[in-house]
C-alpha cells in the first residue's frame, strides 16, 4: 500500500515536470523562438529525459511510422547521458542484490564504462576472480517510463477522438508498441534470458566461432545484469583485428553467418548490430553483446522476407516488388511492375552515391547514409500504398550495417552471391 502511494506521488510529480517543460517550450515559442517543428520536438524530448530520448530513438529508427524530416532530425537524439555518481548506483546494487556487495564482488570500478538514459555500466571482478561488467538501471527509470507512456497513450487517444481523420495513423497503437519495447529494455531478466537463448542457439548450431557473455544469475535481477567481460575491439577496427586473426574477411563471414542463421533457427534476431555490439575478441572469436533490443518475425512474414532476399541476390526487381507487398500491409491494388521500376531506380541511385565506408562507426555521416537508404526503400513502398511493420525496418537496417562492414573488412566480397554466406539457411 505504501509503495503504491509513493509511486502515485512520484507519477504525479513526473506529470508536473512534463507540464513544466512543455509550458516553457510554449512560452519560448510565443516569444519568437520558433525552430522547425522536428527540431523543436527533438530538443523538448531531450529536456524531458529518458522516456522521450528513447521515444526519439524509436522515431529515428522507424521510417515506417514517421515522416522523413522527423526521422532525420531524431538521428541527433543520442542515448548518451551524464553518468550518475557511483554512490547512487551502489544503493541500487545493494537494494537489488539484497546482500553485502563484498560477498559478490571483489572490486567495482566507480568510473562507468558507459552511461545511457536507462542504465550505466561498470567494470568489476567477482570474488571468484572473473572479470565482469555490471549493467545497473538508473533510479526511478521504470516508474518514469510507465508514467510518461501512460500519459502519451491517454493523449493519443484524446487526439484520435478529437481528430478522427488522424486515427488511420493509429497513434495509440504506436505508443503501445513503444511501451512494449521500452519496458522490455527495462527488464534485465529478459535481456539475460535473451543472452542464454542465443548461447543455446550457438551450441545447437555447433558454432564455436561466435560467443555471447556468460550471465551470472546470482548477481542479476530485473534492474542489475552481471555479465562476463569481453576484451576485444569493434568490428570496424581493421588494424587491431589483423593482430587478432589472420583473415578479417573470414571473421566477418562468421559474424554474418551467425546472424543470418539466427533469423530462422533462433526465436529472435539481434536488432542492433552496430560495430560496438559486434566485437572481435583477442582470441579471434566474434562476440555478440547487448541483447536489450531484439526483433521477432512471424513465419508468414519471414517467407516474404526470404523471397525478398532471394530476389535481391539475383537482381530480380519484380521479385523484390512482389515480396515487399507480402511483407507490408496494404489495401491498395499495387502495380508490381511500377513498383519494380521504382526499386530499380533506387538501386541505381545507391550505386551512384558510392558512400565513404572508411568513416568510423560513430560518425554521424555514416549513420545518416544507413538511415537515408532505409528511408528511401520504405518511401518507395509507401508511395505504392504499402505500410511496413517496424520489424522489417529493423531487419533491413541490420543488412545495411553488414553491407558497411563488407566495404571495410572485405571490399571484394559480394554478400548476395558469395557461397560462403548462408543468407537463407
Amino acid at each position: 500500500m505504501k509503495d503504491t502511494f509513493i509511486n502515485t506521488v512520484k507519477g504525479a510529480m513526473r506529470v508536473g515536470q512534463t507540464a513544466a517543460v512543455l509550458s516553457k517550450t510554449g512560452v519560448n515559442w510565443l516569444r519568437g523562438d520558433r525552430p522547425p517543428t522536428p527540431r523543436l520536438l527533438r530538443k523538448t524530448f531531450e529536456e524531458l529525459g529518458a522516456t522521450y530520448i528513447k521515444l526519439g530513438q524509436f522515431i529515428a529508427s522507424s521510417p515506417t511510422f514517421f515522416p522523413q524530416d522527423y526521422v532525420e532530425e531524431f538521428q541527433f537524439c543520442l542515448d548518451k547521458t551524464k553518468s550518475l555518481p557511483f554512490s547512487v548506483m551502489r544503493k541500487i546494487l545493494v537494494e537489488e542484490l539484497d546482500r553485502p556487495l563484498n560477498e559478490i564482488y571483489r572490486e567495482i570500478d566507480p568510473e562507468p564504462l558507459a552511461s545511457a538514459s536507462i542504465a550505466q555500466v561498470h567494470a568489476a571482478k567477482l570474488i571468484t576472480g572473473e572479470d565482469v561488467v555490471i549493467k545497473i538501471q538508473k533510479p526511478g527509470v521504470s516508474n518514469v517510463l510507465l508514467t510518461d507512456l501512460n500519459f502519451l497513450y491517454v493523449s493519443s487517444r484524446i487526439i484520435e477522438y478529437l481528430a478522427p481523420k488522424l486515427s488511420w495513423t493509429s497513434l495509440s497503437g504506436i505508443v503501445q508498441e513503444i511501451q512494449r519495447t521500452m519496458m522490455e529494455e527495462c527488464d534485465f531478466i529478459k535481456e539475460s534470458n535473451n543472452l542464454k537463448e542465443f548461447k543455446q542457439f550457438l551450441l545447437e548450431t555447433d558454432n564455436h566461432d561466435a560467443v555471447v557473455p556468460k550471465v551470472y544469475d546470482h548477481a542479476t535481477t530485473r534492474r542489475v545484469l552481471t555479465m562476463e567481460r569481453f576484451y576485444g575491439v569493434p568490428l570496424t577496427d581493421l588494424d587491431t583485428i589483423r593482430r587478432y586473426c589472420s583473415d578479417p574477411e573470414k571473421t566477418l563471414i562468421t559474424a554474418m553467418n551467425t546472424w543470418f542463421a539466427s533469423l530462422t533457427q533462433c526465436n529472435f534476431f539481434h536488432a542492433d548490430v552496430h560495430a560496438g555490439n559486434l566485437m572481435v575478441l583477442e582470441d579471434g572469436r566474434i562476440g555478440f553483446i547487448d541483447f536489450g533490443i531484439v526483433g521477432r518475425i512471424g513465419k508468414g512474414t519471414w517467407t516474404s522476407v526470404s523471397d525478398f532476399i532471394s530476389a535481391v541476390m539475383v537482381g530480380d526487381f519484380e521479385g523484390m516488388a512482389s515480396a515487399m507487398v507480402g511483407i507490408g500491409v496494404t489495401d491498395a491494388n499495387v502495380n508490381i511492375q511500377n513498383l519494380a521500376n521504382d526499386i530499380r531506380s533506387l538501386y541505381q541511385r545507391m550505386d551512384s552515391m558510392a558512400p565513404d565506408y572508411t568513416v568510423l562507426e560513430d560518425s554521424n555521416k555514416n549513420e545518416d547514409e544507413i538511415n537515408n537508404i532505409l528511408m528511401d526503400m520504405v518511401k518507395v513502398g509507401e508511395q505504392h500504398g504499402i505500410h511496413f511493420p517496424r520489424e522489417f525496418a529493423l531487419l533491413m537496417k541490420q543488412f545495411l550495417y553488414f553491407d558497411r562492414y563488407v566495404h571495410i573488412l572485405a571490399p571484394e566480397l559480394d554478400m548476395f552471391v558469395d557461397n560462403r554466406l548462408n543468407m537463407l539457411h
